[in-house]
């Protein structure tokens, strides 16, 4: 901790009338010998047991800007107070128990007695945030804004005082784990992921060395209200029901994995505070501060805090909420059709086909069914059903009706899954039986309804409450309310997870309208239409297009399972006309076709567009399936949950550009997946990469310029989940139009690398946290893995970095064929027909017996694990599989 913020100051106490001595960290000093003045206050407050040490890195993060700001003549200062409480870190033994109301008092008298000037932001974690918040009521006029870290205001009637905390409160275990021996505050340290270092945890422990300077600890613990008998009580509810009033900025930064205050305090904060700009930080905890690197958040916040200020005043000001509908909802083929007896969708095991008017009657009768039993506008229902007719009916229901659908699918994982479902915050579950029973296993939240009607001890035993058919006895009479406005939230839709934890992205009814609209124009689907879809969203939104749909038999967590013969049979079974797989689907398909007869190839045959996308496709699969297929024009979309259809380029439209790329001179071609050109009004730009291979640059779209892929489109997701921070990464509202004209309504930043070549085509390099950075500059990965994969013998590639970024060494991880046994180091004639290849200086050429890959898609392969586990066999490490 840097000693310059260090000081001591003596405060008059309100009780007793003698002076106290505080102990904070205190930037002031510094900001004077950089003679720069700040713009307001940053009050940051501890909780328990620690001490304004927790706040350390934040202080140093605000000087350093001011210093920056200070050299450059611009960007905002702000002083940073954090402070100890009394009985706490270094301040002053008063032996006075201070309840809730006299911290908040104590907090008022420092402040006084410091004269802070300018607007103040408070800053609080744990027990911390409770007293920072009671200083925000009482100071409305000096408040400009709150940032909170796991804490709470409230506790739940329902829910019992958190675990870690009723132990230490049990009669008998407070002094001991609080007071006479450091066990509360060692457990405290205990929650940090990953483990704190052993000086940091000295930091943490250097006031409360002994039992004489843990008696804070001891009574912070014995001020937690838990009934209306304790005396914290009456102002904890004064404070809780006072926040509702303040309309300044607010920024929650959460880490989910925490014990005490878990996500059910934040669901609190955020209804008391519908204004606050929230992140969790998948993999943290209670130990916030030190699980993450939050201070540049906090201080990317502060930089837009005037117009946060003027947004949320016009939010206040506002006389209503936007209530126009769509003029074309998502379920408008349904009430046009209602009547219709033709096939809507079929699902293949066992076998069922559903009519139009069944379909509708079925969505109309679950969503009056919804209603009758407190599903409300707004309210999000997670459904873990799988691809089904009972999971599109449920689908169109929940939509109808204003409900926030959560579609966190299987693919994901247990573990992914159960961080999106957690994460999502539903108040309803709706679900087949394997998905209940993992919902009660893991204590995921909301009132639960089955598929099925389950036997009364088991509908018991998994806090079941209802199922789907007592839902359409209910709403059997299909009184529907008002639909909801183009403008409200839809869906909550979750990425791959291949590059990290699952973001739940946010649709919007407008914007899922506009996917249907984009993908009806580009592939001409509509009514009559038969889709096989083997991609969930396409299949749910296959009654949306007015397609008969179906998805083939396959196990949805393993794409690799779909075969030909299950896809040539659900073709059948719908007509289709189109039919969408993933590449690794695609791939099994292809290798299964010697099982089809002569009525699957005449299925196939009647197929006129064929789509594949998800991860590259090689264009030798797209050949072998159009060959499949030989009526149909192979197409290969890029896209991504974000955006379901960015561009899109034909089989012919891959060879010829290649053909092109190959008439360049050396050099002149980047290499990549050529992904095709802009569909519809989509527009796509590049940020061009700097040495550090960071997109620096202004987006453009000139040719040739590798770079960040950057793209607008009416179709694209309203944001992230709760994830500000990403948000803020992902959104480039900021682009300026090229042509003069007012800036593009949304942009988003996809994270993939790229380039556009001279004829507007879009090629793929890879994703921004794969580009190496060598001592010779900056490499994308997917183009010298092209060129290695035409190496005999060799299957798919990835190409990693090691080492420090700026120098980092090139390593080459493969597949052969046939497939190696174990990991190895590849045998020296391979070795050097791979440097070949790529001509490049790679410092080891590994084989492996296959390429670990997300679960949803079998493709996407994440080269940032393969580069750490590289690392870690060329550094000594076990030679195991990656």
């Amino acid at each position: 901790m840097d000693a310059r913020f260090s000081r001591l100051v003596e405060v008059v106490d309100g009780d007793s009338g003698r002076p106290v001595t505080w102990h904070l960290l205190d930037n002031a000093a510094v900001l004077d010998e950089l003679g720069v003045t700040p713009v307001g206050t940053m009050l940051c407050v501890h909780g328990n047991p620690t001490w304004s040490y927790l706040w350390r890195e934040l202080v140093g993060a605000v000087t350093d800007a001011a210093a920056i700001a200070a050299e450059t003549g611009s960007g905002e200062v702000w002083r940073v107070i954090a402070v100890d409480q009394l009985e706490m870190g270094f301040s002053e033994r008063t032996g006075i128990e201070r309840g809730l109301e006299q911290r908040v008092s104590d907090l008022s008298a420092l402040t006084e007695t410091l004269e802070f000037s300018g607007p103040v932001v408070t800053v609080g974690h744990d027990w911390g945030g409770v007293v920072s918040m009671g200083w925000a009521v009482d100071h409305p006029n000096e408040l400009s804004g709150i940032v909170l870290l796991n804490t709470a205001i409230h506790q739940p009637e329902d829910r019992a005082i958190p675990w870690p905390l009723r132990l230490t409160l049990q009669r008998g275990m407070l002094g001991r784990a609080t007071v006479v021996t450091p066990g509360f505050l060692e457990t405290t340290l205990a929650l940090a992921h990953p483990s704190l270092e052993s000086d940091v945890k000295n930091g943490y422990r250097a006031p409360y060395r002994s039992a004489e300077r843990r008696g804070g600890i001891g009574a912070f613990v014995a001020d937690i209200p838990v009934d209306e008998q304790h005396r914290s009580w009456n102002e904890l509810e004064r404070i809780a029901a006072g926040v509702r009033e303040i309309g300044v900025p607010s920024l929650m930064l959460w880490g989910p994995r925490d014990p005490i205050f878990s996500d059910t305090y934040l669901d609190d904060l955020a209804e008391r505070m519908p204004q606050a700009d929230i992140h969790r930080f998948e993999g943290a905890g209670h130990m916030i501060a030190e699980d993450v690197d939050y201070a540049p958040v906090v201080l990317d916040w502060l930089g837009g805090l005037d117009q946060r200020a003027g947004r949320v005043a016009a939010r206040g000001m506002s006389r209503g909420i936007e209530t126009t509908p769509s003029e074309r909802p998502l379920w408008s083929v349904l009430d046009e059709r209602r009547e219709s007896t033709e096939i809507a969708l079929v699902d293949m095991k066992p076998r069922r086909d559903v009519s139009w008017k069944l379909l509708s009657k079925r969505v109309r009768q679950l969503a009056a069914g919804l209603v009758r039993v407190g599903v409300k506008p707004g309210d999000r229902v997670s459904l873990l059903i799988p691809p089904s007719a009972d999971l599109t009916a449920v689908l169109y229901a929940c939509l109808r009706i204003g409900a926030i659908v959560v579609v966190a699918d299987a693919g994901l994982g247990l573990p992914g899954l159960t961080r999106a479902v957690r994460g999502a915050r539903p108040d309803h579950v709706i679900g087949a039986l394997p998905g209940l029973t993992v919902a009660r296993a893991f204590s995921w939240p909301g009132q639960k309804i089955s598929t099925t009607t389950l036997p009364r001890s088991s509908a018991l035993a998994l806090g079941v409450r209802h199922s789907l058919c007592e839902l359409a006895r209910l709403g059997a009479d299909e009184s529907l309310p008002e639909p909801p406005a183009a403008s409200a939230v839809a869906a909550v839709l979750f990425t791959s997870g291949s590059t990290g934890p699952a973001k739940g992205v946010v649709y919007t009814h407008a914007q899922l309208e506009a996917v249907r609209d984009a993908l009806s124009s580009q592939y001409d689907i509509g009514v009559g239409t038969g889709l096989v879809a083997g991609f969930a969203p396409f299949a749910l939104l296959g009654p949306a297009l007015g397609a008969r749909s179906v998805t083939p038999d396959m196990n949805v967590t393993s794409p690799r399972t779909l075969t030909a013969k299950a896809t040539a049979e659900a073709a059948a079974a719908v007509d289709a006309s189109v039919v969408f797989l993933s590449p690794a689907a695609l791939a099994n398909v292809v290798a299964t076709a010697d099982a089809l007869n002569a009525a699957d190839t005449a299925a196939l045959a009647g197929v006129q567009t064929f789509l594949s996308a998800g991860a590259p496709v090689p264009e030798a699969l797209l050949a072998a399936a159009g060959r499949l297929m030989p009526n149909a024009t192979p197409h290969t979309p890029y896209g991504m949950t974000e955006g379901l259809l960015m561009t899109d380029i034909t089989l012919e439209g891959i060879r010829a550009a290649a053909e092109d790329a190959a008439a360049l001179a050396d050099g002149e071609h980047a290499g990549g997946v050529c992904v095709g050109v802009p569909a519809g009004s989509v527009r796509v730009r590049i940020a061009g990469l700097d040495e550090r291979g960071m997109p620096t640059a202004e987006p453009s779209e000139r040719p040739g310029v590798t770079g960040e892929i950057v793209l607008s489109a009416p179709h694209l997701k309203q944001s992230y989940d709760r994830l500000w921070a990403t948000n803020r990464i992902a959104d480039a509202d900021s682009i300026s139009d090229e042509s003069g004209d007012a800036p593009a309504e949304r942009w988003h930043r996809t994270g993939d690398v790229g380039h556009l070549d001279a004829q507007g085509r879009l090629w793929v390099e890879g994703r921004l946290p794969h580009v190496i950075v060598t001592a010779g500059g900056v490499i994308t990965p997917v183009g010298p893995e092209q060129k290695i994969e035409s190496v005999l013998g060799v299957g798919r590639v990835a190409l990693a970095g090691i080492g420090p970024r700026g120098t980092q060494q090139l390593v080459v991880v493969l597949e052969t064929d046939p497939p190696a046994r174990r990991p190895a180091l590849a045998d020296p004639e391979l070795g050097a027909a791979v440097r070949h290849a790529a001509g490049l200086d790679i410092a080891a050429v590994l084989v492996v017996p296959v390429l670990p890959t997300d679960i949803r898609h079998n493709s996407k392969i994440d080269r940032s694990a393969l580069s750490r586990w590289a690392e870690g066999v060329l550094s000594g490490q076990k030679l195991s599989a990656p």
